[in-house]
């Protein structure tokens, strides 16, 4: 009976541990399975931020760029590829050739089926304003069998670029035809004065003139080529300091009353006497000298040209330089502060400027902080306008009274 009672002790002991021992893994199992679930939750999610902030990347890039599938139709596309090609009803789905509407493109996607890469290829697209140009780097992409798989195209944007290279081009032909031009009338000049000139006075002082003016028109070139390399590197330290703008004024008319005399222009200046400015001072000079001699050159004989200076609503000073010649036309306006624009190439060599003065004036100003612009009409006068900061404090010198109107 005893042993039978012991048996029965043991059984429903073991029974006891094997229910708990059953139930302690159950509960393990459970919280495994939650500890599993919460890891593919937050997995899940940290995917989906991860695929999220991906996808805002790749869309927010500079850089085109497109994915096909296997098939060539197009699985993704960014929104720098949007406004390249300008994608009608999307692109999602659709060939290289349907959505970008661009052979060149198709092409590449072609040469992918035998080469692993294509780089460096370029695309032009012409646009309402000016053509744009891309650079099209594209890779076709293979699974692990080597299959294909797709391909990725980037497209980056080299308009800029190719301006770039294109003005250099530019600004080397010019500077070479203005460098050529004096050259050679004073190679010229020499040649004759070797040949049959030595021995004639007056022929010999004529030649003698010819080569003394186109060096000094070579001079100026050179060095306004000198100062705009100074402005360009950022070079150009500026002594700014209180200034009357009248007095200022007043010195450069001075500067040119006689060349104004010779036309027959009447230089005024109008710059109220306690309009102050925070300038360099030979700079200022410089600024207001090149729009001087640039209207008594190209304003009428016999007209007006005059130096203004206003307080702007912000608070700036608006330097006015006006002339009452021919004027611009209108396609001429936006092109006028470019390195060796000309309105009358003819007239304006004939004049001997270096086509620099203008350029030089808007990089001077923007040195300074301020705006150029210009204002003009066929037959109603050129305007030039300019921003200076206002000084807080008087110069040091007394201005001059202004020429009478």
């Amino acid at each position: 009976m005893i042993l039978s009672l012991a048996l029965l002790l043991l059984a429903a002991a073991f029974a006891y541990a094997w229910v708990r021992e059953r139930g302690r893994r159950r509960a393990a199992e459970i919280r495994h399975k939650a500890e599993l679930a919460d890891w593919e939750r937050r997995g899940t999610a940290e995917f989906a931020e991860q695929a999220q902030r991906s996808a805002a990347l790749f869309d927010r890039m500079v850089e085109g760029m497109i994915v096909t599938n296997a098939a060539g139709r197009i699985q993704l596309a960014n929104r720098a590829a949007q406004s390249f090609f300008s994608f009608d009803g999307g692109a999602i789905g659709r060939t290289l050739l349907e959505a970008t509407r661009r052979h060149e493109i198709a092409a590449v996607a072609e040469r992918l089926e035998s080469e692993t890469e294509v780089l460096g290829h370029e695309l032009r697209l012409e646009g309402a304003d000016q053509p744009r140009f891309l650079q099209v780097n594209a890779l076709a992409l293979r699974d692990a069998g080597g299959g294909r798989d797709g391909a990725l195209f980037v497209f980056h944007d080299v308009t800029r670029l190719r301006q770039l290279e294109a003005m250099r081009e530019e600004f080397v032909a010019n500077v070479s035809h203005e460098l050529r031009t004096p050259l050679s009338l004073i190679k010229s000049a020499a040649e004759t004065m070797l040949d049959s000139g030595h021995d004639d006075p007056a022929m010999r002082l004529r030649f003698l003139e010819i080569i003394d003016r186109h060096a000094n028109r070579l001079a100026r070139l050179i060095d306004d080529l000198l100062f705009l390399s100074t402005l360009d590197s950022g070079r150009l330290r500026l002594e700014s300091q209180p200034l009357a703008l009248c007095r200022v004024a007043q010195e450069v008319i001075e500067d040119f009353q006689i060349r104004a005399v010779a036309r027959g222009v009447k230089l005024v200046n109008g710059v109220a006497e306690d309009l102050i400015v925070q300038a360099d001072p030979d700079r200022l000079r410089q600024v207001l000298g090149n729009l001087v001699d640039n209207a008594i050159k190209y304003g009428r004989d016999g007209g007006r040209v005059a130096v203004d200076g206003a307080i702007r609503a912000d608070g700036r000073v608006e330097v006015i330089v006006r002339d009452d010649g021919p004027g611009l036309p209108a396609e001429a306006q936006p092109r006028i502060f470019e390195r060796f624009y000309r309105v009358d190439k003819a007239r304006s060599r004939e004049q001997g400027g270096t086509g620099l003065g203008l350029a030089i004036v808007k990089h001077v100003v923007q040195a300074h902080g301020g705006e150029v612009r210009v204002e003009s009409a066929p037959g109603a006068g050129t305007t030039f306008f300019f921003t200076l900061s206002a000084a807080l404090t008087p110069a040091d010198a007394p201005a001059r009274s202004p020429a009478g109107p």
